[in-house]
């Protein structure tokens, strides 16, 4: 029998993960190929050009642009403090009296100076971008003036769905069962900083609370699209997320709706429960997936995983895996059937099937293009 092979997601005690680390523009990386990094260390840094604020002051002061030059206090590129003079006139007839002055509205330099509209550029001061290394391992390749690659041996979980940006906090359980949603009363001050874990269901009302008291991260089950709008403000859409301007980031690992967590989602986060991960909610689900996750620093591998990863060649008989379309959606079971020919499927049309084992025992025949399979180890 020929084996299948499927997109899917990774909910695994160990991997190799590769995070590509890269400025914005160009810059200067901070660190050397092979050196060892923390999340929180900065691999490269860049200074992107200020806001510009174009002042017709030939107008303001009255004078010919052509004249502008002799009006100004300081020369293009001299670094002008926050409202002090930068051009000044000589005041009525020349008396020194009743003089127009303009100031600086940021702290910044002139740009340049238009002896023909009399226009000047004033530019604020360039605004510093660091990148941080994100996960804890170790530099695999450094891009000169562009950043770097780092690698990792890694716990990681891959959610379906996810918003917020990048943090690194300390994993923490709030309450034990899977279907248990996160409630606010949970969430105490010695949350702060912390990536709370819930088998659940999380709502509006607990992420605000968990962003009130600085808790980095929220990982649940599920949550309703209405919570979603709620916290952001807007429908997402098929927008990308993970650049909102929260302080706690959400990854969902099974879906929209009140869906609990997978038992074995739960229990590997339990397994790393007081270790510190790293996690993201960026999400896209067009073309170049983008999944939400965590990742936990795991430098060696858990016993017997050559053996179980050597048994790893795609989608067969016993392989988790997640319906991802109606009307099974989210649904996890195991495949017990692969047959080979193809089927008629409901619009009529044909295409290859597998027949799934639910966790609860029932079955079902979905096309094979509707599931994704999950690494489990």
């Amino acid at each position: 029998m020929g084996h299948v092979y499927t997109p899917g997601l990774k909910v695994t005690a160990y991997t190799n993960v590769k995070k590509r680390r890269i400025l914005p523009l160009k810059g200067k990386v901070m660190v050397e190929e092979g050196q060892v990094v923390k999340p929180y260390d900065i691999i490269a840094r860049t200074e992107l050009p200020g806001n510009v604020d174009q002042v017709n002051v030939a107008n303001f002061l009255g004078c010919d642009p052509e004249d502008l030059p002799n009006f100004i206090k300081a020369q293009p590129g001299e670094e002008i403090e926050k409202g002090a003079v930068y051009a000044q006139n000589k005041g009525l007839f020349g008396t020194g009296l009743f003089k127009t002055s303009l100031k600086m509205p940021f702290k910044g330099t002139i740009d340049s100076i238009s002896k023909v509209t009399g226009n000047i550029l004033l530019r604020a001061e360039p605004i510093p971008v660091e990148v941080t290394a994100y996960i804890e391992g170790k530099v695999k390749e450094v891009i000169p003036e562009q950043g770097v690659i780092v690698e990792s041996n890694a716990m990681l979980i891959q959610g379906i769905f996810g918003f917020g940006g990048e943090h690194f906090g300390e994993i923490v359980i709030i309450g034990g069962e899977s279907g248990e949603d996160l409630k606010a009363e949970m969430i105490k001050d010695s949350h702060r900083g912390k990536i709370l874990v819930c088998g659940g269901r999380v709502t509006s009302k607990a992420f605000r609370k968990a962003e009130e008291i600085g808790a980095c991260g929220i990982i649940a089950g599920g949550i309703y699209d209405s919570d979603v709008k709620d916290i952001l403000g807007y429908d997402i859409g098929v927008a990308i997320t993970g650049s909102e301007d929260l302080e706690t980031t959400v990854v969902i690992t099974e879906g929209f709706g009140d869906i609990p967590m997978a038992d074995r989602t739960l229990q590997l986060l339990k397994d790393f429960e007081g270790r510190e991960g790293s996690i993201n909610g960026a999400t896209q689900i067009r073309a170049g997936v983008i999944r939400p996750e965590i990742v936990v620093f795991q430098p060696k591998p858990p016993e017997g995983y050559e053996e179980i990863l050597a048994k790893k060649i795609g989608l067969d008989l016993g392989s988790p895996v997640r319906v991802i379309r109606y009307p099974h959606f989210g649904r996890l079971g195991k495949v017990v059937e692969l047959p080979p020919e193809l089927r008629a499927l409901e619009s009529e049309s044909k295409a290859r099937v597998l027949k799934v084992k639910f966790d609860d025992g029932s079955e079902s025949v979905v096309p094979r293009a509707n599931v994704e399979t999950i690494e489990t180890f």
